[in-house]
């Protein structure tokens, strides 16, 4: 009896993260079970400024499991929400997704959905896989016009990159959605086309981060910009300050996991040839 009223409330939770607006989103009951952890979690914190919110938060996911392409398991483009694994990029839009959900004056899991969707999606529409925010500098750039991100990069002794982005559409066959699709990948032309036309995204370049360091704020969020022909930034997370030391706390595909990185943002750029900086954004939760 008791199995099948379990059952029973896991149905109606599924017709309920399909339902509940009039984008359709997809999670499991585990996903609605992290979220009401964390609300129980981080109430103490809540009322911290951004900066700790952020970063208990951060904190709260050390050890979830690194898992790619959570995104792209269907052709339709839904929202999809996974709190129990993360890569780079959902990692950081959850995280500030949460933070701003935990001090909201309404702190429920609908609540986190919508801001979710705002982050992720060009003026929080989902429309198709277009629609999503691919590219890190486009993510940081439409975020900050909507208030939540202030791109410091420049401030700090950045440069501004001005060289072309169509990683998406030079590599059509990576991804299944443009595989097959001519109507989409010009869509995706089309946007990386406006993405262009900006004039490229700022960076702090490698060499001179040891040297500002003492002047990047914790939790800031931290983009390692590349060499890439057609790409921007290849790996997402937030800094990370401890006894004076400027590392950064990501979901990391070497570790399989959230974890604090041992290495400083300085010498993981450096030692990586590709890596030609840093693009950070400070994050604004009310």
């Amino acid at each position: 009896m008791q199995k099948t009223a379990e059952a029973a409330l896991i149905f109606v939770f599924l017709l309920f993260c399909r339902s509940i607006s009039a984008q359709q989103w997809v999670c499991k009951p585990e996903d609605k079970a992290v979220f009401d952890q964390y609300i129980a979690y981080i109430t103490p914190y809540k009322t911290r400024p951004d900066a700790e919110v952020l970063e208990k938060t951060a904190a709260f996911f050390i050890g979830t499991p690194y898992v790619a392409h959570t995104l792209d398991l269907s052709e339709t483009e839904q929202l999809t929400v996974n709190l129990r694994e993360l890569d780079c990029f959902t990692y950081v839009e959850n995280v500030i997704a949460l933070s701003q959900t935990a001090v909201s004056e309404n702190p429920t899991f609908e609540c986190f959905i919508e801001n979710l969707q705002n982050i992720r999606y060009r003026g929080g529409i989902v429309e198709d896989f277009s629609s999503r925010l691919h590219y890190a500098s486009d993510w940081a750039f439409e975020n900050e016009k909507r208030g939540l991100l202030t791109d410091i990069s420049k401030k700090l002794g950045g440069l501004r990159e001005t060289k072309p982005i169509n990683f998406m559409s030079a590599h059509r066959s990576s991804y299944m959605q443009l595989k097959t699709d001519d109507a989409m990948l010009a869509k995706i032309k089309e946007l990386e086309k406006r993405i262009n036309d900006r004039g490229g995204f700022y960076y702090l370049p490698k060499e001179k981060i040891a040297v500002a360091a003492g002047k990047i704020p914790k939790m800031a969020v931290v983009g390692f910009a590349t060499d890439i022909e057609g790409l921007d930034i290849t790996h997402l997370g937030f800094v990370w300050r401890k006894n004076g030391r400027v590392g950064f706390i990501h979901a990391s595909s070497k570790a399989m996991k959230v974890t604090i990185d041992t290495e400083s943002i300085s010498s993981y750029c450096l030692s990586r040839k590709s890596c030609t900086g840093v693009m950070l954004t400070t994050v604004r939760l009310k």
